[in-house]
């Protein structure tokens, strides 16, 4: 499957800003199953701008804007290629304990090695009741596929999906107690449980295809940034992802932007300004498949 895909976010201030930085991880990260086939930005008014590969599987680009500003507007447009299928669970998996072995043995450290998640990370710091209550469906003769499909669905069923009840800056342990939350805590969630259970899991941002009901038309910019979960599931399988918002495995519909150990990581946007005002954020997201289009 073929898609465009359009990012716009628009950051209106009520004062004058009158230096900004930023780190813009809107870049999407080519993948053995996808493939970027073109890609533009554009940030409205001109900044100075350079990119490098970010820590982890986050590609960054660095803006600084030095003239006076109310509002900004960062607009990201690419076409991808993805090939994946949705993995499903199989007699041959390795096991949960063999996987967990298998991640102490491997010894090289680049940004998808194992052991770089691991432990824990600033978003999603170890949590007695969070570990006990993924424990289990992580149990050591398990295979490891169908372990973290069954805790991804536990956690869809369980926990009520309200953008209400929490927003961005929420501890994973507040998300947790309420049984409540969006995309970003329920990835943060998982991850906790199966680090606990010593599991590589990694955070991954991207976007989700959304197809509107039967003769609805779809409507633009509906669709939305995304949150998931990868496990390393040993050499042979290696990263595998699992949608705990939508209770499934990642397939064709799952459009992967950067890899990191947490949100803090793979944020879209985050960065710092000189002037004392608020600050309003509109974001508007779309994933087209290009016969669609």
């Amino acid at each position: 499957m073929i898609y465009d895909v359009s990012h716009k976010t628009t950051i209106s201030y009520d004062g004058i800003v009158r230096l900004a930085q930023f780190n813009i991880r809107m870049r999407p990260a080519d993948w053995p199953d996808q493939q970027v086939l073109s890609q533009d930005m554009s940030i409205t008014p001109g900044a100075a701008t350079f990119s490098r590969e970010g820590a982890y599987l986050a590609p960054l680009t660095r803006a600084r804007m030095d003239a006076p500003l109310s509002e900004l507007v960062i607009s990201k447009r690419f076409r991808v290629k993805v090939e994946r299928k949705a993995p499903e669970p199989s007699p041959g998996d390795p096991t949960v304990d063999q996987v967990r072995d298998a991640a102490l043995a491997v010894q090289r450290i680049d940004a998808l090695a194992p052991a770089n998640y691991l432990y824990p990370s600033p978003r999603a710091p170890l949590d007695a009741g969070i570990i006990a209550w993924c424990a289990s469906d992580l149990v050591g003769g398990a295979g490891i596929v169908a372990a973290g499909l069954a805790l991804a669905r536990r956690i869809q069923k369980v926990f009520d999906y309200d953008p209400k009840a929490t927003d961005a800056d929420t501890p994973a342990s507040e998300a947790f107690a309420a049984k409540a939350g969006v995309c970003q805590d329920f990835a943060h969630i998982m991850i906790i449980g199966l680090r606990g259970a010593g599991l590589p899991a990694a955070y991954v941002s991207g976007y989700l295809r959304t197809i509107p009901p039967a003769g609805k038309p779809r409507l633009v910019g509906a669709d939305a940034t995304h949150a998931w979960v990868m496990i390393w599931c040993g050499e042979a399988l290696g990263w595998v992802g699992f949608d705990p918002t939508n209770g499934c495995t990642v397939g064709p519909d799952h459009i992967l932007t950067a890899v990191g150990r947490d949100y803090a990581d793979v944020s879209p946007i985050d960065g710092v300004l000189l002037g004392r005002t608020l600050q309003k954020l509109k974001v508007a997201v779309d994933v087209i498949p290009v016969e669609a289009a």
